[in-house]
Order: structure tokens, then C-alpha cells, then sequence
């Protein structure tokens, strides 16, 4: 027998591999058409579910604030206000963190701190979004109203702007708490994602930027950012998203409050995952359950048009590489 000859593989044999090959493509291509009709499906039957506050309100239903269930008047203008400030309260607070802390274990960490402490900041994602609105409420709550609202409304209460702007029972729930809540929720879900593109940086980049004298915030700024911003961008994203859909948290510590007397982040106000989760059980059939249905179809609608705009930018960042270089 010749060793150095291969053996030679049947027609069987190559009929097989393509049929496997077009059986996995049939397979992947179905499991992405379902993904799409899934989202379509989800889609309309929020949008049916909707109709007759769609009907009844039309568009004016997101600038309305009003929110009677006994004479069916409906507005989703301050649930709305409430899920974005939220929102970008905790982006305003988690972006920086999270840079800093994927900053710190990719290039100033020691070795033996990288990842006891990297495992650390993992575990925070996996507490339970319920434990973070008690601790919210008992413990965080308080220390913000004592420590942080009360000294602010002692030192600007007689301003008449900047006193508008920290308004509001000092009890330690409104806004600005349920921001540093998500913030604190979504910051192990972009610190990771920071700290895994970080580290795929090739590190003869960062060791020739070394070797001509940069420093580390040089290094980071000029060759791993640019390297890795898709993938910081989509950290930021999962975090954004993560917190506009957040409920038990937020329900916990916003108020529940559907009100808009001020622009002031002390006050108690409402959002639309902590309206759904406290009144979508008990509402009846009809225009009620209809306008949180609709609420829920603004939520998806902001989510998509928040995806499509992060893609969008990523298009014209990768559009744009290499144009001042």
C-alpha cells in the first residue's frame, strides 16, 4: 500500500458533504428569517394591541401628559420623559466609569488584581434587578436625600432657576435615583465589553506608541479607541438598551408619580416599564390596557430607532477611517 497517496473518497462521500453543507445553509437562513419574522410578529400585535388608543389619541398621545384611568384620558408624555432621562442619566454616569475601569484592567492593573476584580464587576450583572430596587429604596434612597438633595435645596432653594432644579420632597426617589441605579446596573455589561475589545488591540500598536514617548491616556486615545471603537460603541449600546427596558429597579425607586410639574431630577415621576409592571394587570379592556399596549410600542419604536442610529454611526465612522491619517 502507498502511504503517500490519499485515499480517494467516493461519490457518496461528496454528495454528502453537499448535501450537509445546503442543509446548514437552509438552516441558518431559516433561523435568521425567523429572527425577522419574530420581530415583525412582535411588532403587530403590539401595534393591534394599540389600536384603540391609537385610534382615540393618534400621534398627540406622545406630547399629552394627562393619565386618567376613570375618564380614560391618556397621555404618555411623562412616562416617556421619565424612561429617557433615566436613560441618559445613566449614561452620563456609567460611560466614564466603565471607561476607567476597562482602562484600568487592560493597562494599569497589576497582574494579580486583573481578574479577581474583572470577576467582580461580572458579578454585579448577575444580582437580581429586584435587590438593586431595595437597596435603592432602603438604603440609597435616604443617603441621597440627606446627603445630596437636602444640602443642594439649603444652597440653591432661593435661586430662582437653579432651585427648580433641585425641587421635591427630600425622600430620595425620583429621576436622578433611578438613573444612578441603571447606571450602577448597566456598568458591568459595558465595563465588560470595553475591557474584552480593549484587549484585542494588537499590543505591537500600543508598544510602538509606547516606545515614542506617548503616555497611557495617549495610547488609549489615539490607538486603542480608534481601533476598538465599534465595539465600544456597541458596549454602550447594550447598556443603553439594557437600561431602557429595565422595570423592577426603576418601579422601585421613581416615584411612580405621573406627574411633570418641574424639570427637577428630585422628583418623583414615572416611566413606561414601571407603568406597565404596575398598572398592565389590573387594567381593564378597553382604551386602559390599549394605551399601555401603546406605551409598550413607543418603547419598542425608541429602542429600534436607538439601534438604527448606532448603526448608522458606525457606518459613517468606518466611512470616514483613514481619512485624516
Amino acid at each position: 500500500m502507498n502511504l503517500s497517496t490519499p485515499p480517494s473518497r467516493g461519490a457518496g462521500f461528496v454528495i454528502s458533504n453537499a448535501l450537509a453543507d445546503r442543509l446548514f445553509g437552509w438552516l441558518t437562513r431559516g433561523a435568521a428569517l425567523f429572527t425577522l419574522a419574530l420581530l415583525l410578529g412582535i411588532l403587530v400585535s403590539l401595534a393591534v394591541g394599540a389600536w384603540p388608543a391609537i385610534r382615540q389619541f393618534g400621534v398627540g398621545f406622545l406630547t399629552r401628559n394627562a393619565w386618567n384611568p376613570v375618564q380614560e384620558d391618556f397621555g404618555g408624555l411623562v412616562m416617556i420623559y421619565g424612561t429617557l432621562v433615566t436613560s441618559v442619566v445613566a449614561l452620563l454616569i456609567a460611560v466614564p466609569v466603565s471607561f476607567g475601569i476597562a482602562l484600568f484592567l487592560t493597562e494599569l492593573a497589576p497582574v494579580w488584581l486583573k481578574r479577581p476584580l474583572g470577576t467582580a464587576i461580572e458579578l454585579l450583572a448577575a444580582v437580581p434587578s429586584i435587590v438593586y430596587g431595595m437597596w435603592g429604596l432602603m438604603v440609597f434612597g435616604p443617603v441621597l436625600a440627606r446627603y445630596v438633595q437636602q444640602p443642594l435645596q439649603a444652597l440653591l432653594g432661593d435661586m430662582p432657576v437653579f432651585g427648580a432644579l433641585v425641587s421635591g420632597p427630600p425622600v430620595g426617589i425620583g429621576l436622578l435615583s433611578a438613573g444612578i441605579i441603571l447606571s450602577i446596573m448597566i456598568i458591568p455589561f459595558i465595563a465588560s465589553v470595553m475591557r474584552d475589545v480593549f484587549e484585542v488591540t494588537p499590543p505591537l500598536l500600543k508598544e510602538s506608541a509606547y516606545g515614542l514617548g506617548a503616555t497611557t491616556w495617549e495610547v488609549v486615545w489615539r490607538i486603542v479607541l480608534p481601533y476598538t471603537k465599534t465595539g465600544v460603541l456597541g458596549g454602550v449600546m447594550l447598556g443603553l438598551g439594557r437600561a431602557l427596558g429595565e422595570t423592577m429597579a426603576v418601579t422601585f425607586v421613581i416615584g411612580n408619580m405621573n406627574q411633570l410639574s418641574s424639570l427637577s431630577l428630585f422628583e418623583p415621576a414615572n416611566s413606561i416599564t414601571s407603568a406597565l409592571a404596575n398598572e398592565f394587570a389590573e387594567a381593564a379592556p378597553g382604551l386602559h390596557q390599549a394605551s399601555l399596549i401603546y406605551l409598550g410600542l413607543v418603547l419598542f419604536l425608541i429602542t429600534f430607532t436607538v439601534l438604527v442610529c448606532s448603526r448608522l454611526l458606525l457606518l459613517r465612522l468606518q466611512k470616514n477611517e483613514g481619512r485624516n491619517t
